[in-house]
C-alpha cells in the first residue's frame, strides 16, 4: 500500500534542512514519527494511513534520505531536531513514535521538555548498556544484520551517520539509565522479541524504570512495524485510545505547518529498519 502524504517537502531547524512529509487532520492530535538509523520516513507510510484523525508527521533525520548531511552526529543533535521541529511546527501534547534510534531521540526530546510531549511509543527502543562489560550489550551482528537489511532497498544515507550513532549507542550510559524514573508521559514499549539486536530483557528493565509504562511484545525482529504492520499498528492504536484525552484540545494555532515546508517533487517510500 502507498500512502499519499498531503505534502513533502523540507523545513529547516537549528539550521539544518529536514525532509518532512505530512498528513492528516491539521487540528487533530499531532504524532511526529521517528524512524531508525539507516531508514527514512517513508518507512512509516502504511502505518500512517492507520492514524485517522490525528495529524501525522514523519520526517527523515539529519544525515538520512531527503535531509542535510551534516559534521556532527551527536544523539543530542537528533533530540534536538525533533524538539526544534515540534516548536517551529507550533505543536502540543505531541504523541513522539520512534524506532531504534528514533525511540532513543523521542525519549530524550519527553526528558528535555516534558510540557511538549503527551504520550511516547518506543519501538525496539536503542537503550544504550547500563554499565561497561554489560551482559545486555547490543548484539553487533544482529545491528548491523538489521542495517544491512536495508541496503538494497534504495534509502540514501550517510554511512558516517549511521556508523556515529551506532557507535554512541553501544557505549555504556549509566546516567541515561538514572533519569527513566523521570519520565512522565505514558509510555509504550515494543520489543521485537529474541529476534533482534535489542536485548528484550534490556526492554523489560527501561519499562521497570519508567513510572507510567507498558511493555509488548512482537517477536519478528527488530524492524516491528515493517515486518508486522498490523500487529505493530493494532497495539499502538490501543495504546493511543487509552491514553489520548477524550475531548481533543482547542488547536493552539492555525496549521502553518506544511505550509511553511519547501516541497519536493518526491520523497524515499522504502521499507527500511
Amino acid at each position: 500500500m502507498t500512502y499519499v502524504w498531503s505534502a513533502v517537502g523540507t523545513v529547516e531547524v537549528n539550521g539544518v534542512r529536514l525532509g518532512c512529509r505530512e498528513a492528516g487532520d491539521p487540528d487533530g492530535t499531532p504524532v511526529v514519527l521517528l524512524h531508525g538509523s539507516g531508514s527514512s520516513a517513508g518507512t512509516w507510510d502504511r502505518f500512517a494511513a492507520r492514524l485517522r484523525g490525528r495529524r501525522t508527521i514523519a520526517i527523515d533525520l539529519r544525515g538520512h534520505a531527503t535531509s542535510a548531511r551534516t559534521r556532527g552526529y551527536a544523539l543530542a543533535s537528533i533530540r534536538d531536531d525533533v524538539l526544534g521541529l515540534i516548536e517551529a511546527l507550533r505543536l502540543r501534547d505531541t504523541v513522539l513514535i520512534g524506532h531504534s534510534v528514533g525511540g532513543y531521540a523521542a525519549l530524550a526530546a519527553a526528558l528535555e521538555a516534558p510540557e511538549l510531549i503527551g504520550r511516547l511509543v518506543l519501538e525496539d527502543l536503542a537503550a544504550p548498556p547500563k554499565a561497561p562489560g554489560s551482559t545486555t550489550r547490543i548484539n553487533p551482528v544482529q545491528a548491523l544484520g538489521a542495517v544491512a537489511g536495508i541496503l538494497g532497498s534504495g534509502c540514501d544515507y550517510q554511512l558516517r551517520a549511521v556508523a556515529s550513532l551506532l557507535r554512541q549507542l553501544s557505549r555504556p550510559d549509566p546516567a541515561w539509565w538514572a533519569r527513566l524514573g523521570e519520565v512522565s508521559q505514558p509510555t509504550l514499549i515494543l520489543s521485537g522479541g529474541p529476534a533482534s539486536c535489542i536485548p528484550p530483557h534490556r526492554l523489560a528493565e527501561v519499562t521497570a524504570a519508567i513510572p507510567n509504562a507498558r511493555l509488548a511484545t512482537i517477536p519478528v525482529g527488530h524492524r516491528v512495524h515493517s515486518l508486522a504492520p498490523a500487529e505493530f499498528a493494532d497495539e499502538v492504536l490501543t495504546f493511543l485510545a487509552q491514553t489520548e484525552p477524550a475531548i481533543a484540545p482547542a488547536p493552539v494555532m492555525a496549521k502553518p505547518a506544511v505550509a511553511a515546508f519547501r516541497a519536493d517533487e518526491s520523497a524515499p517510500a522504502a521499507e527500511a529498519a
